[in-house]
């Protein structure tokens, strides 16, 4: 901390509160605030983004910290005269999120200045992690969308506007949907979810044939969220039918085109909504012969997805039994039909996921607890008990959260067997405590207490946020020394880049060895072990990101060790790559690509790298698209 405060001069100040940014430790804050009073400008914005990285810390921070860093934040920003330094604060403001933050940016985007478009961006980050937008005036908010605004003033506007939430900001989102930027446009159509009339579901309606299948994508998931309020006739419904013409795009090999129909299974329909679903299947079926294996592969996810959605109003395994001509494997469509049980809103308990509890594959017996665990039936508790014995730790840890969720006593024996395993298998972590608190309440406080001093930061914080719970009295993780012998990535080499490598395409990505040394080393090093050969992106979200690089393929995988978080400046635009993250310092393998910008994850999961080719290919990616190798140069 005393390099933090310049004892070793400006650079060394500099790299120092970004360590300081990294740690999140409140024992920081004095240091962190001192060097916003520095002469130097590189010294107060990296002393400005340390603070907002304290106040995003894992572990909440005492509210009594939250007004100190509010009052000195504030200070600083009304003595800045540089406009970087000043856009920092902003962001720092956002993550911060007080009472007092939210005015100070409310007061710039009246101002109406230069800045006043990232202090609106700042404040539609706050809102989307629930702060009170409450006061914030339409007005020079409507501004900031004209035309002749650059765009990223006109997109942190249209960012705002969507988590106002407010029946009078309609009217700047409609105008908004017509904006140049694909982005403006949808982000302004996921504005509409909180109203709008028949006018409004026109203009999304239109939205549906867009030039640019992200912007259809959303579109599509705002138009599937109208529908689950509306009443016959439901206009939102007749729209979605529209999307019958996205069939014979995919069929004839655009992929990108899918996203609009994966937007809509993905969100779901109310049971009005089943002729929809149909209709799009029959579209595909009747979209003619796919162009290739590929474009067959499309057809038949899609197909698969849809029908997974007409399950899930109903609650049963039906549709996804036979959907998908054959080409997608049974594995794949049990585990997304149970997930999506899980989420059926009828009142009967999941029974078809019962069976799938003895399954062979790992991904179904996961996602038959999620499904139990979600709608219980007392023929499902034994086989969740047995599972608890499973060597497989994601599976057993699955099985604990369940146990804990259906109040089954008699197994707290395995959870308490379970929590010795924590010691060697941090991953178990965080479903073995919610099981703990679950079954024991404040008898699991000695067991918890244990993991205080568990090397993995993770563990510490998940011990924190348990004990906070359970004794009503802010509990806080102290800092623990790594153990001898304790894994540390090489650097990645000046100038490395992936190459990833997909049947869709290739990928090229520039690694940001300057700011994320390691996380860049530890992605170089499994690429040239050939680690991600025949791994998929599990997970797609349109509009929002690809996710590649577990090796199980169900989003709980990793290369068997974790790597610290290394916070960079680097922001999530479009085509950012990031380490994907389950808690402080849980990093692997797992890594995402995003489809538009995505502020929300800036500061939180390190950022390390931008696609500089194929970023088409990113756009084209499917769930089960398969990684064929990633190559690593120099």
């Amino acid at each position: 901390m005393a390099w933090a405060r310049g004892e070793k001069g400006q650079a060394v100040q500099v790299r120092a509160l970004r360590a300081l940014a990294r740690l999140q430790d409140a024992t920081t804050l004095e240091a962190i605030l001192a060097g916003l009073s520095a002469s130097e400008p590189s010294v107060r914005d990296e002393a400005a983004f340390a603070a907002g990285e304290l106040a995003l810390s894992w572990e909440p921070l005492p509210d009594e910290l939250k007004l100190r860093m509010t009052e000195a934040l504030r200070e600083a920003e009304a003595r800045e005269s540089e406009e970087g330094v000043r856009r920092t604060l902003f962001e720092s403001f956002s993550k911060l999120g007080t009472a007092g933050a939210i005015q100070r940016l409310i007061e710039r985007v009246a101002e109406g200045h230069a800045s006043a478009g990232r202090a609106a961006l700042a404040l539609g980050v706050s809102g989307r992690r629930g702060a009170s937008l409450a006061e914030v005036p339409l007005e020079p908010v409507g501004a900031l969308l004209a035309a002749s605004q650059p765009v990223e003033t006109r997109h942190g506007a249209a960012y705002l506007l969507v988590y106002l939430k407010r029946p009078a900001a309609l009217e700047l989102l409609r105008r908004c949907l017509a904006d140049a930027d694909p982005d403006v446009r949808a982000l302004c159509a996921k504005g509409f979810v909180e109203g709008g009339g028949t006018e409004d579901t026109a203009a999304l309606a239109r939205l549906l044939e867009d030039s640019v299948p992200r912007v259809r994508a959303e579109a599509a998931r705002t138009l599937s969220l109208l529908a689950a309020a509306c009443v016959a006739p439901c206009a939102p419904l007749e729209a979605l039918g529209a999307l019958r013409k996205s069939a014979p795009r995919v069929a004839s090999g655009d992929s990108a085109s899918a996203h609009a129909l994966l937007a809509v299974a993905q969100q779901g329909l109310p049971q009005a909504g089943r002729p929809v679903l149909e209709a799009l299947r029959r579209s595909l079926a009747e979209a003619g012969p796919p162009v290739s294996e590929l474009a067959a592969d499309d057809v038949a996810w899609i197909d698969c997805r849809l029908a997974a959605a007409m399950d899930r109003q109903t609650g049963a395994l039906a549709e996804v039994l036979r959907c998908g001509n054959g080409r997608v494997a049974e594995a794949r469509r049990l585990a997304l039909g149970l997930r999506e049980l899980a989420r059926a809103q009828v009142p009967e308990g999941a029974r078809d996921a019962v069976p799938a509890l003895h399954h062979p594959d790992a991904r179904v017996r996961l996602a038959a607890l999620e499904a139990v665990g979600a709608r219980p039936v007392p023929e499902a508790v034994e086989p969740v008990r047995a599972l608890l014995k499973s060597e497989d730790p994601v599976v057993a840890g699955m099985a604990a959260a369940t146990v804990g969720k259906l109040k089954v006593l008699d197994a707290l024996p395995d959870v308490r067997a379970l929590a010795v395993r924590v010691a060697r298998e941090p991953d178990l972590a965080e479903p073995v405590a919610g099981a703990l608190v679950g079954l024991e309440g404040k008898a699991a406080e000695p067991a918890l207490r244990v993991w205080l001093d568990h090397p993995h930061a993770n563990v510490r914080r998940v011990a924190a946020e348990a004990l906070t719970g359970l004794t009503g009295q802010p509990v806080r993780s102290v800092r623990v020394e790594s153990p001898p012998g304790t894994g540390r990535p090489s650097a990645a080499p000046p100038g490395a880049t992936l190459i990833f490598r997909t049947r869709k395409g290739d990928i090229t990505v520039a690694l940001d060895a300057g700011q994320a040394p390691l996380t860049s080393g530890n992605l170089d090093a499994l690429a040239r072990q050939g680690y991600f050969r025949g791994l998929s992106f599990h997970r797609v979200v349109p509009d929002f990101v690809a996710q590649g690089g577990d090796p199980r393929g169900d989003g709980e995988g990793g290369p068997g060790y974790s790597i610290r978080c290394e916070m960079t400046r680097r922001v999530y635009q479009r085509g950012v790559i990031g380490m994907a993250l389950s808690g402080k310092d849980t990093g692997g393998s797992q890594f995402f690509f995003t489809h538009a910008p995505q502020p929300h994850l800036d500061g939180r999961y390190t950022a390390f790298g931008e696609v500089t080719a194929g970023m088409e290919v990113v756009d084209a990616l499917l769930e089960g698209d398969v990684i064929l190798e990633v190559r690593a140069a120099p």
